[in-house]
């Protein structure tokens, strides 16, 4: 409790000294809330950890010069009168390049092409914030696979259980299936625990990862919309490809009566309908957790910085900022606590239901 209090007293110190010393509160200052929240939730070409450091990615595109690789460090950080940030690179070919603005109606936040006075989206197969981000944590998620399997490997059955990581792991893998897959999958459950415990282990990883501050963490990889949006897919092939007769009759032909059937097909409209909203229900609810999570902690952190601008006199914004610090880095902490729970349940939710939709589409005859 005494290292809580201190680390609590540091980070406060902190966040009230920094902006103490490196603003004038003598006048008003707004502070562009929305660009920060999606400027953390959206992808990027460059990954920008804080005030002047910035970690500039590989950009890959075909232009209608061909094939160009290159950092993101070649566009401006200046931004033009729209708002967009053009390629100051030596390379001539490029000098058409340039990023568009969040808040443009079209390509917002992606390299664009002027073509004969017109903006044309080039093929753009660049390693951005979520791509890098992406391939950090499948190598810390083979590394935390591959390390208890490789002491399975040299052991036998009945060694001693293992201690440390390699304990933890195995405790924690037999955890999930004992209580969750084969709880909902019975004797089926080593057949699709592979594609399950990796459902589980991804998402706990990248959720955990998220809530990290500094890199390699900090990147929103579950609250991006096309990440959660293949794992729901993943599961809904596998739902319906290993689906039984007796489950695809009971979505066209359901045991109802007849008029709901025929002439107008009422209830196979409502099952069919049915297989998609499963996944969908996967998809939104992973994404919009934790996506709010991580707008609701950078919401409380800007809060500090509101409140040191909020008047035009100097000892008012100081004392109202003061305060609010209190408040905002409690709450911060709480949040971040808070996130840590829910990355573990989401990611448990994900897995429990993608079993319960797996194993409804094995009806068998005796049991339809």
């Amino acid at each position: 409790m005494k290292y809580i209090r201190q680390l609590f007293f540091m980070v406060l110190l902190l966040v009230v000294a920094v902006p103490a010393g490196a603003h004038d509160f003598s006048h008003k200052q707004s502070v562009d809330v929305k660009n920060i929240l999606w400027g953390h939730i959206k992808d990027s070409y460059d990954w920008h950890v804080t005030k002047g450091v910035i970690f500039h990615l590989p950009v890959i595109i075909k232009t209608s010069t061909g094939w160009h690789v290159f950092s993101s460090g070649n566009f401006s950080e200046e931004v033009d009168a729209n708002g967009d940030r053009p390629y100051v690179g030596d390379n001539l070919e490029l000098k058409n390049l340039l990023i568009k603005s969040g808040d443009a109606k079209q390509y917002p936040n992606k390299i664009v092409e002027k073509v004969n006075g017109q903006e044309v989206k080039p093929l753009d197969i660049s390693i951005t914030k979520t791509v890098c981000v992406l391939f950090i944590d499948a190598i810390l998620l083979l590394i935390c696979v591959l390390v208890p399997a490789r002491w399975c490997k040299k052991h036998k059955v009945n060694d001693p259980a293992p201690k440390g990581f390699t304990g933890l792991m195995h405790m924690f893998i037999m955890s999930v299936y004992n209580d969750v897959i084969k709880a909902c999958m019975g004797k089926e459950a080593p057949k699709y625990a592979p594609w399950l415990l990796t459902c589980f282990f991804f998402i706990f990883l990248a959720n955990i990862m998220g809530i990290v501050p500094f890199p390699p963490g900090g990147g929103n990889l579950t609250g991006n919309i096309a990440c959660t949006f293949f794992l729901g897919c993943c599961t809904f092939l596998i739902t319906n490809i290993t689906g039984t007769k007796a489950y695809w009759k009971d979505i066209f032909w359901p045991d109802v009566p007849m008029w709901l059937k025929v002439p107008v097909p009422l209830m196979p409209f409502i099952e069919l309908f049915g297989i998609f909203t499963k996944p969908l229900a996967l998809i939104i609810r992973l994404f919009a957790n934790m996506m709010a999570g991580h707008a609701i902690a950078l919401s409380f952190a800007a809060i500090i910085f509101i409140m040191f601008g909020i008047a035009d006199s100097a000892l008012v914004n100081i004392l109202a900022g003061s305060g609010m610090t209190v408040v905002s880095v409690a709450m911060s902490v709480f949040m971040m606590l808070l996130e840590v729970l829910v990355s573990y349940i989401q990611a448990l939710v994900f897995t429990m239901l993608s079993a319960v939709f797996i194993n409804l589409a094995h009806v068998h005859p005796e049991k339809a």
